[in-house]
C-alpha cells in the first residue's frame, strides 16, 4: 500500500477570528520577543561549547542545539498562530450590561445537555468567555467555556427553552438554553485569569 500522501497527514485549520481579553495581542508580542532573547542566549552556550573540542561527546554542544531547535519551533508555532487568525480583543466590562435576548459573548447562562441514545441529562452553567479561558467558580459553579470551543460554536445565539438538535465530538445532543444573564464584576474577578501566550502541543 502507498503511504498517504501529505496533504492527509497534515492538516492547517482554516483561519479564524478570534475573540481575546484586551492585552492578549501584546502578550503574544512580549512573548515572541523573549523567545528571541532566550534563542540568542542558546546560541552563545552552543558556540561556547563548541570550543571545547570533539563534538562527538559533547553534551554541552547537543543539549543546546537542541534546546535552540525546541525555541525554534515554538516561535514558528506562535508566528503561525498569529499570522493565521484575526484577533479581536474585547473589554470584559462591555459583558456586565449586554442585552440577554440570545445568547452571546459575555453571557452566562445554564444549558441543559440530554445525550441523544441514553436520554442522559446534564445541567451546566458557562462564562461564555474568549479564547483560551478555562477557569472556574467553586462558589457559584460557573465555568469558562471559550467562545471557539465546538459547544460554544452550536451554543451561540440560541435562546431560552428552544431545544436545539446538534452533533458535538462526543455525539448527537439536544441543547437547551434554560436561563442568560450578564455576569457581576466579582464573578469576572474570579473566573477570569490573567493572560497567558498560547500552548502549543509538543512534537
Amino acid at each position: 500500500m502507498a503511504p498517504p500522501r501529505r496533504k492527509h497527514i497534515f492538516r492547517i485549520p482554516a483561519p479564524a477570528t478570534i475573540y481575546v481579553r484586551a492585552g492578549f495581542n501584546r502578550v503574544l508580542a512580549d512573548e515572541f520577543a523573549a523567545l528571541k532573547v532566550k534563542r540568542a542566549e542558546l546560541v552563545v552556550d552552543k558556540v561556547e561549547a563548541h570550543s571545547q573540542g570533539d563534538l562527538r561527546e559533547n553534551f554541552g554542544f547537543k543539549a543546546a542545539k537542541d534546546a535552540i531547535r525546541a525555541v525554534d519551533r515554538k516561535m514558528d508555532e506562535l508566528d503561525r498562530f498569529y499570522r493565521r487568525n484575526t484577533f479581536i480583543e474585547v473589554d470584559p466590562v462591555g459583558w456586565l450590561t449586554k442585552p440577554t435576548d440570545t445568547l452571546l459573548l459575555g453571557h452566562v447562562a445554564v444549558i441543559e445537555k440530554e445525550d441523544v441514545g441514553t436520554n442522559r441529562k446534564h445541567r451546566f452553567t458557562f462564562l461564555v468567555a474568549t479564547y483560551g479561558e478555562t477557569g472556574s467558580d467553586p462558589a457559584t459553579g460557573i465555568e469558562c467555556l471559550p467562545h471557539n470551543s465546538p459547544l460554544a460554536t452550536v451554543l451561540l445565539g440560541l435562546t431560552v427553552d428552544k431545544p436545539t438538535r446538534v452533533t458535538l465530538p462526543a455525539g448527537a445532543a439536544v441543547l437547551t438554553v434554560r436561563s442568560i444573564r450578564n455576569p457581576t464584576q466579582p464573578e469576572l474577578d474570579h473566573l477570569l485569569a490573567p493572560l497567558k501566550p498560547p500552548e502549543f502541543a509538543e512534537e
